[in-house]
């Protein structure tokens, strides 16, 4: 899959600056992001579907400015950090689209089919750079989507279910992808002009000032009314959002968008993991393969030098 104009990787996204730990950060905010669905049930009985997403991304904000902060006053002089560019405001907004549609893809659907179409945001991801940026996507990364694809229709897919009264959720869980791919293209686009620390900060105030107005249209529950509750709102506001989008943004600035989106399949095995460890789910040796198999898709995608 190619076109003949090859865009030049740019500096962040050559394999040889610093693949390890870039991919080590993609992999822990993966993690991070996984175990969301968690902390949203146990907030559910406290705050609406909407209510819970906007305090998720608003609670993070003053952990994101004090990062922020400290990473400028360390970093070296010259270092760019343009405020507010047109790239960070629509990776805020893209964010705020993945999350208002997989809340309505949730309510609309079974959690395994919302799950399911969520992780397909890396196919977006390569669609859009291929057909829309006109830019190389190399037969490696196409061979690691089409396993990591496999393996999350192998990890969710015996919990799918084909009923024509669900099929508006569905495509919410599709629009839930298309945003994701748009945030991970954006994010990638932002690192060239600012570090990780504000691009997920300023973001961060886009999605949050965007998803209070969506909290206050739609939702009767907006403020927490129990410590448990609030407990989990903050933990997957420090845990999924600070510490899941924070790691993806430090990951962006040397991996490609294209590679980096795939870590939407580990946040499926990751979630498949934390429900049968916490929630007593099982665990079958079908999913067990699947999850196996998109570790290995990621893998075959991952970038090489001089690729």
């Amino acid at each position: 899959m190619s076109q003949p104009r090859t865009s030049s990787p740019s500096p962040q996204a050559r394999p040889e600056a610093g693949f390890a730990p870039a991919f080590a950060a993609l992999c822990l905010g993966a993690a991070a992001m996984g175990i969301s669905p968690i902390f949203v049930r146990y907030a559910s009985a406290d705050v609406g579907p909407f209510a819970s997403a906007f305090w998720r991304v608003f609670l993070a904000l003053p952990f994101l400015y004090a990062w922020m902060r400290i990473a400028e006053a360390r970093a070296p002089a010259g270092s760019p950090r343009r405020s507010f560019p047109a790239a960070t405001v629509l990776a805020g907004l893209a964010f705020t689209g993945d999350l208002f549609f997989w809340h309505l893809s949730i309510l609309g659907t079974t959690v395994a089919n919302a799950t399911f179409f969520a992780t397909t945001a890396p196919f977006f991801v390569v669609m859009i750079t291929w057909l829309v940026l006109r830019q190389r996507v190399s037969s490696a990364t196409v061979l690691g989507l089409v396993i990591c694809l496999l393996g999350g229709a192998a990890l969710i897919g015996q919990s799918l279910q084909v009923d024509p009264a669900r099929i508006l959720g569905d495509l919410y869980g599709v629009a839930t992808a298309f945003f994701f791919g748009l945030y991970f293209l954006f994010v990638g686009k932002a690192r060239a002009a600012a570090g990780a620390a504000r691009v997920t900060f300023e973001s961060g105030v886009v999605t949050s000032a965007a998803l209070l107005v969506v909290a206050l249209a739609l939702d009767g529950r907006i403020l927490p009314q129990t410590w448990p509750g609030l407990a989990a709102l903050v933990a997957m506001a420090l845990v999924s959002h600070a510490g899941g989008q924070g790691l993806l943004s430090v990951a962006l600035g040397r991996l490609p968008p294209v590679f980096s989106s795939l870590v939407i399949f580990l946040e499926a095995v990751v979630a498949a993991l934390f429900g049968w460890l916490l929630m007593g789910e099982a665990l079958t040796p079908v999913q067990a393969l699947g999850g196996a198999a998109i570790l290995a898709g990621i893998w075959t995608a991952r970038p090489r030098a001089g690729g």
